[in-house]
């Protein structure tokens, strides 16, 4: 079964169970590859995790029912998921914008979350070049942030998190820590390692700015990068447009044609010297990996 077929069978087990408890290891099962390695792909192909989508898509079945038919709101509510009217009407006002009572009047605005479906996408026989390597642990020492994927969050706030750390004296300090030198294990000025949540899932994330510890610590947080097989892939262009681009090509592409799939470790963004708004600035991505079962 190729890998849009597997991950399709996935999204049906989701829709088929939107009024009942769904189980994203099951999702995973249907997928055929871990809950961890799961997430991480849907979420860099969708921008939102299994488990936004599912919010989504029941607040999107919500608002049809309750404009084509005459059930209550509290059925509603229970129906998918909510605990109390209150709970689901907050939820689909944030939604939509609007009350589950206004959702019913004539003319009125309301939000719908198409079901997604995926498919591998050929680019003209354009490689996706990477190369292997194995690293020890080593640890980071640097700044992290929470940021939710809910209403696509991320790709606004880390930006931002990026444009204000390091217009900061406190960046100026991090850099001034790294003495100037490349990192040992990652040659890298700068870095970000890009951490799943403390219940190893992908909402919220935990985004770090960081440099590799070789000494002092200052002020700054330490972190953990275990001993990993990486994919490293190279990103040319100005920042954050093309490692964004590259990142998302790495889950569309090359993990469905390889026999690998994500380690439940970090990401890490390896920002080498050169200015990152230049259209030639290259930088990588080391993709942690495991051979897949």
């Amino acid at each position: 079964m190729e890998w849009s077929e597997r991950m399709n069978a996935a999204i049906d087990y989701i829709e088929d169970n939107l009024t009942d408890e769904i189980d994203f290891s099951k999702a995973a099962e249907k997928a055929a590859c871990s809950a961890f390695h799961f997430q991480r792909m849907f979420f860099a192909v969708n921008g939102i995790t299994p488990a936004e989508y599912a919010r989504r898509r029941r607040l999107t079945m919500a608002a049809r029912e309750l404009f084509s038919g005459k059930v209550k709101v509290i059925d509603i509510a229970m129906k998918y998921g909510y605990e109390s009217p209150d709970a689901f009407t907050r939820a689909f006002r944030n939604f939509h914008g609007v009350t589950p009572s206004a959702a019913r009047e004539p003319g009125v605005t309301l939000t719908a979350f198409p079901r997604v479906s995926f498919h591998i996408e050929l680019k003209g026989g354009i490689d996706v070049d990477y190369k292997m390597i194995e690293k020890p642990a080593f640890d980071v020492v640097g700044r992290g942030k929470k940021f939710t994927t809910k209403n696509m969050e991320q790709a606004i706030k880390i930006p931002q998190f990026w444009q204000e750390f390091s217009a900061s004296a406190e960046y100026q300090k991090l850099a001034k820590l790294g003495g100037g030198k490349p990192g040992p294990v990652t040659g890298a000025d700068m870095l970000s390692a890009i951490f799943p949540n403390e219940e190893n899932t992908w909402d919220p994330i935990i985004y770090t700015i960081c440099i590799e510890k070789t000494g002092k610590t200052a002020d700054f947080d330490v972190y953990h990068i275990p001993a990993a097989t990486w994919a490293i892939f190279d990103s040319v262009g100005p920042m954050p447009g093309a490692i964004q681009e590259v990142t998302v090509k790495i889950f569309q592409e090359w993990f469905p044609s390889t026999g690998y799939e994500h380690d439940a470790k970090p990401e890490l963004e390896v920002y080498l010297p050169g200015d990152p708004n230049r259209p030639d600035y290259r930088c990588q991505v080391w993709m942690p990996i495991v051979k897949k079962n």
